[in-house]
């Protein structure tokens, strides 16, 4: 497993429920094609799964 991910905000989250927008904001993805590196863990993968329709992922 790659120690970090990169992920890019290609969707906007406006009309998405509060949750979906507050996880967004979790991971930092601010603006629509912010690019954000982490460090890959599984409290990450599960935040990027429950938005995956709004961001594209980059191992």
């Amino acid at each position: 497993m790659n120690e970090t991910i990169t992920f890019t905000q290609v969707k906007s989250g406006i009309g998405s429920p509060e949750a979906i927008r507050a996880t967004l904001v979790g991971l930092g993805l601010t603006k629509m094609y912010k690019t954000v590196t982490r460090k890959n863990t599984p409290e990450l993968r599960g935040m990027l799964h429950k938005v995956q329709h709004l961001v594209k992922m980059e191992d």
